[in-house]
């Protein structure tokens, strides 16, 4: 994969170019069975690492305290994000859950609830909502930001497949096959094929050490407001991974007006990797 500053997207649900290079998303495969099989384990490292970063964190950049709304990923629910909300809440957010029970994928009930759930928070609370997706969740975000991009400040997405081009990319796909029944919408592969660049913000943060997707789908294209940020978690970690919940904290505390790529602080630098480069 090249490496490079900064990535950014450029069409929403993926474009489908073939890339050139082992940087390209069409030519990752899932990841490694050592790294599926051990990411229970390396969660909970994350989980550790958070508790001795929790002095660090606690100087996280604070913004203006407007709402939040957080998406789990793929056969999980709210119980699954309460860490991550948490955080978010404990910055000076309105960090919200989804409340659309466990994601079992596109089904009639999450996709018609979660344009319910962001007309209503953004109604309450009378000003546009980040939305912060987890996996399968960033990609319902990042949807949802091309429906009613007045109503999203901006999107950030946890290790979310966005340029997923084959079921081989992810050990998931197998589980998400088996619910296709019940999907009001089939999302076709490769994955944002034939659409716009998003209009908000975007942020993809993303790790070579994925257990379940290949790292290289999370990549975004490159565009004015757009990026990638690499950090060292697992896929079940990124919630609750220090370096990920830094940049979190970062991306919020930007003015809605005023947004700017991330860069890390000089005393962080080690945590964030040099970010890969998404090809079109």
């Amino acid at each position: 994969m090249t490496v490079a500053p900064v990535s950014e997207p450029t069409a929403p649900f993926p474009s489908m170019a073939r890339g050139r290079g082992p940087s390209s998303a069409w030519a990752s495969r899932k990841p490694p069975f050592l790294l599926y099989s051990t990411e229970l384990w390396r969660s909970s490292i994350d989980a550790w690492a958070t508790a001795a970063w929790a002095p660090i964190l606690a100087t996280a950049p604070r913004g203006d305290r407007h709402p939040v709304l957080v998406l789990p990923g793929f056969m999980t629910n709210d119980r699954w994000t309460t860490g991550l909300r948490a955080s978010v809440r404990s910055l000076g957010y309105h960090a919200h859950g989804w409340r659309l029970g466990r994601n079992i994928g596109p089904t009639d009930h999450i996709l018609n609830g979660l344009t319910t759930r962001l007309d209503h928070l953004a109604d309450r609370y009378g000003e546009p909502v980040s939305l912060l997706g987890w996996s399968l969740g960033g990609i319902y975000a990042r949807r949802l930001a091309r429906q009613s991009p007045d109503k999203v400040r901006q999107v950030i997405t946890l290790g979310s497949p966005i340029r997923l081009q084959r079921h081989d990319q992810s050990w998931a796909s197998p589980l998400f096959n088996r619910y296709a029944a019940q999907h009001a919408e089939e999302l076709g592969l490769p994955l944002e094929r034939d659409t716009a660049p998003l209009t908000v913000p975007a942020t993809s943060i993303y790790s070579r050490l994925d257990g379940i997707v290949a790292w290289q789908t999370c990549l975004d294209l490159p565009g004015k407001n757009a990026e990638n940020i690499a950090v060292w978690s697992s896929h079940f970690g990124f919630g609750h991974n220090p370096a990920a919940l830094w940049a979190v904290a970062d991306r919020l505390a930007q003015p809605a007006d005023r947004w700017h790529r991330f860069s890390s602080p000089a005393l962080l630098r080690a945590a964030y990797p040099t970010v890969d480069v998404a090809r079109p």
